[in-house]
């Protein structure tokens, strides 16, 4: 099925292909009005973050929740704020518009002229610390736990932690089980969910990993804490975790 070689960059490729044919028939009742699915209409770009990145020696992994609508469902990249992607990780691919989409939530990739603040602090934070991506990456992997992203019909992103039981079920399985892969692919030492859903899936899946697990501070707008300083929270959270960082600049909130 895949031609990627058996290194950690080959098995999470193949893990995300594995993902993609395990949700692709997946559905969502109302409110749900449109679902986004960027492993698939994103996937040039989503490949070349996993080839670029995921073979470097990271050993804390990140989870994130799903992808926004102004970040991941646009470039394919976890937290993929469109500048940050294209300028500092020096990702830009081919983006497939979905056949169906939320005329106010667009799919228009790297041509969109929408930043994400979610995807500029998390990897202003990580340019600020570590400078080169290189550098990033030989530490952490950033991975999205669920790879679809939901629609009201208003255009009002549903987190799925708001979906039915049932519909929550049939997607968690297939997720779970591409965390747990995705963390033994990089022989991930420490493994740390960004936000609280998040959390609770590491913990969830990962029950007898062996490995530490834990929370770190989510880079949303919609947080209170994020809008104060979400660089400080998120290094005193990565330091209650066991985690150090470089001592360099602080970035900017943006």
């Amino acid at each position: 099925m895949s031609g990627d070689s058996p290194t950690p960059a080959g098995d999470i490729l193949e893990l995300s292909r594995r993902l993609v044919a395990a949700t692709a028939d997946l559905s969502f009742a109302p409110p749900v009005a449109h679902v986004y699915r960027p492993l698939e209409y994103a996937w040039d770009a989503h490949a070349a973050y996993i080839r670029a990145y995921a073979g470097l020696g990271a050993r804390v992994l990140l989870v994130g929740m799903n992808p926004g609508p102004h970040g991941m469902c646009q470039t394919g990249v976890p937290f993929g704020d469109v500048g940050m992607v294209r300028d500092w990780l020096g990702i830009q691919a081919h983006v497939r518009a979905p056949a169906s989409q939320h005329p106010r939530r667009p799919i228009r990739g790297f041509d969109t002229a929408r930043g994400e603040v979610s995807g500029k602090r998390v990897w202003g934070w990580a340019s600020a610390r570590y400078g080169s991506p290189r550098r990033f990456f030989a530490a952490f992997f950033v991975w999205n736990y669920c790879p679809l992203a939901f629609l009201e019909e208003g255009g009002r992103n549903r987190t799925p932690d708001k979906l039915p039981a049932v519909e929550r079920a049939a997607l968690l399985g297939p997720c779970d089980e591409a965390l747990r892969g995705v963390a033994a692919a990089l022989g991930a030492e420490r493994v740390l969910g960004v936000g609280n859903f998040a959390a609770g899936r590491v913990r969830a899946a990962l029950p007898a990993a062996g490995v530490p697990l834990g929370v770190v501070p989510h880079p949303s707008p919609a947080s209170p804490l994020a809008n104060r300083d979400w660089a400080g929270a998120f290094e005193r959270a990565l330091a209650g975790n066991g985690v150090t960082v470089p001592l360099s600049e602080r970035p900017r909130e943006g």
